[in-house]
């Protein structure tokens, strides 16, 4: 077990080889077209990761969750890159992300119809905290994946990754603060992330249907052209009805 463990983790904690990647111009080459990817393919990932810091009550809150998530990611992360090797066989926790996601999908409509109001606490910033570093470690599979494929060196693949987990976080920040001026953007965000889990989903080995990151990108940009519209014409309503009123 300890002899697996050191295989595993041991070449995280190779100074030598830490100061042969920092001083390579090209593995840090490298290391930029990884963040790239990790941000190619975790679009998705921040639109989930704003939605769910979304519900906590407090902007104060809301940035706990995301420094929190942020550490946990981080740790989550590197147990990842280690079992990199064993992440192919691990099909299933893409279905256990896409049901997870169906649910939150589901419970956010269900809460809306039935006007539930959303209660804050302690209790559930832990649990947006969670919640993050589990849908990371479902988004990670495919990333971490493509990494090990460009680069065999683990340290590049760390560094490549927690890069760029810090600047998907960034990513969810900006939509939290474009959720607060348009708030039809949470409706939207929960239809994405319906979307998202039929895309893990599909991705499955036994079905095999891989949906492009542009593609993504694409619906994620049309829904957000529609949302717009849709607050611009709800704004002029309430424009004209306080119009009326005076």
């Amino acid at each position: 077990m300890l002899h697996w463990l050191i295989e595993l983790y041991g070449p995280f904690f190779n100074l030598h080889a830490w100061e042969t990647v920092i001083t390579s111009g090209a593995d840090w080459a490298i290391i930029f077209s990884l963040i790239l990817i990790e941000c190619l393919l975790s679009v998705d990932n921040a639109v989930v990761l704003a939605a769910q810091t979304q519900k906590l009550p407090t902007l104060r809150q809301k940035e706990k969750a995301l420094i929190y998530g942020l550490w946990g990611s981080y740790l989550m992360r590197f147990l990842m890159i280690g079992l990199g090797t064993f992440l192919i066989k691990v099909w299933w926790i893409k279905v256990v992300g896409a049901i997870y996601l169906l649910y939150l999908s589901l419970h956010f409509f269900y809460q809306r119809h039935n006007q539930k109001q959303k209660t804050g606490g302690a209790s559930k910033l832990w649990v947006a905290v969670i919640q993050i570093v589990f849908m990371d470690a479902i988004f990670s599979v495919d990333s971490i994946l493509a990494a090990l494929a460009v680069s065999s060196k683990p340290i590049i693949v760390l560094i490549g990754g927690l890069i760029g987990i810090l600047v998907m976080r960034g990513v969810a920040q900006l939509i939290l603060k474009v959720m607060r001026r348009i708030p039809e953007l949470e409706s939207m965000a929960y239809y994405l992330i319906a979307i998202i889990a039929v895309k893990l989903f599909i991705a499955i080995p036994q079905i095999d249907i891989e949906i492009p990151a542009g593609w993504f990108v694409a619906i994620l940009l049309a829904a957000i052209g529609i949302t717009l519209l849709v607050h611009y014409n709800n704004e002029k309503k309430k424009a004209r009805l306080k119009i009326t009123q005076h």
